[in-house]
């Protein structure tokens, strides 16, 4: 989707039961699509193929041997068993860039195990920093896995095609799930890497600085990151608490992290005696930074989600209009034409059939 939003022409290649995506949910929308398929499809056109059928697999061989990329997510092994594995098509395409995604990589004890976003969350270590002390594992509600790895796709793809044009070869490129959820955690991993020490969950508090997490409010949550450049002493002032700022528990960011639950205690009593509102104008007056815990309701009224143009809607065939988050590099986004929308299943297989030389009679036989 980020390759089609920057103009690639990406052809989507499904089963006969269509992609996964468009059977999850809820929600659906009116026609029944998935918000899950709408969400992700966007900028691309749909072939349907049986790749079991010999005249369909031969379909595939010819889009991928005119392909400048060639992005699969199968279990390792199962493209080469197709006869469409990176040795394969790169033997005849030395300028293809072949890209596998899959939850392990494509060696090692894990390779053949399959993975999706909550799982590699789990193993990754991600879900053990997640929440507060003593609670069940949580995971990152929206599958934050799944899309950094798309984007460690597109950054390994567009690299792969600045090299090409030195080279004039192509190259296999291998993105897990797993190493993107590692990466993820880059702050903390490393953390453990210096002293050993498991991290301990701290629900919205950052693990190396404080106050730099929510309070409640009389009518919601704020967040108040007042850790350093003064921040903390102006906070005490305008919250009328010097003592907190004599206080040597709280005496630097690292004494306030170990004795977080404290401080907690007093700033939490303070902020509830007002609004959020209230609140807000006073720390925004001070320079210090702090945000509403906005729910979607307050994102899509914030008048900077408006400003930056960040939902893109796609007209459909059928004149219907879908929404959805849009392409976040706005320097791109500005250049980029009007988006196309998530495709039917095999919505454009007769007219992709006809680029790749197939006659109408052929065309007719190999339609899903």
């Amino acid at each position: 989707m980020i390759m089609g939003d920057m103009g690639a022409d990406v052809i989507k290649v499904e089963p006969p039961t269509g992609d996964l995506g468009r059977h999850l949910g809820p929600p659906w929308n009116s026609e029944g699509e998935s918000s899950i398929f709408v969400a992700f499809n966007r900028n691309k056109r749909s072939i349907g193929l049986d790749l079991k059928r010999p005249a369909m697999l031969e379909v595939a061989r010819r889009l991928c041997a005119g392909a400048d990329v060639v992005l699969e997510s199968f279990r390792p092994g199962v493209m080469a068993q197709l006869g469409l594995g990176a040795n394969e098509l790169m033997a005849s395409n030395h300028r293809l860039i072949y890209c596998s995604v899959s939850a392990y990589g494509s060696t090692g004890p894990k390779a053949r195990h399959g993975g999706v976003d909550g799982i590699v969350q789990s193993v990754s270590g991600l879900m053990s920093l997640i929440g507060e002390e003593g609670e069940p594992p949580s995971k990152v509600q929206a599958p934050v896995v799944d899309v950094a790895t798309g984007y460690m796709a597109t950054i390994a793809i567009l690299a792969q095609l600045h090299l090409r044009e030195r080279t004039g070869h192509g190259g296999f490129l291998d993105v897990s799930m797993f190493a993107t959820a590692v990466a993820l955690q880059q702050s903390s991993l490393t953390a453990y890497l210096f002293d050993g020490e498991l991290p301990v969950r701290a629900g919205s508090g950052a693990p190396y600085s404080a106050p730099n997490e929510a309070f409640r409010t009389s009518d919601g949550w704020i967040m108040v990151a007042a850790y350093s450049g003064g921040r903390w002493e102006r906070l005490c002032a305008l919250l009328g608490c010097d003592e907190l700022a004599a206080d040597p528990r709280f005496a630097t960011s690292s004494d306030r992290v170990r004795n977080r639950q404290a401080m907690r205690d007093c700033l939490n009593a303070i902020f509830a005696r007002h609004g959020s509102d209230h609140w807000l104008a006073r720390l925004e007056a001070e320079d210090i930074l702090c945000s509403r815990v906005s729910t979607y309701d307050d994102l899509t009224r914030d008048p900077q989600f408006d400003h930056m143009d960040l939902i893109a809607e796609t007209v459909r065939s059928d004149g219907a209009i879908l929404r959805m988050p849009g392409q976040p590099i706005n320097s791109v986004a500005s250049q980029t034409e009007a988006h196309r929308a998530p495709p039917q299943r095999d919505e454009h297989g007769a007219e992709i059939l006809a680029e790749l030389g197939y006659l109408p009679g052929e065309i007719e036989g190999l339609h899903l």
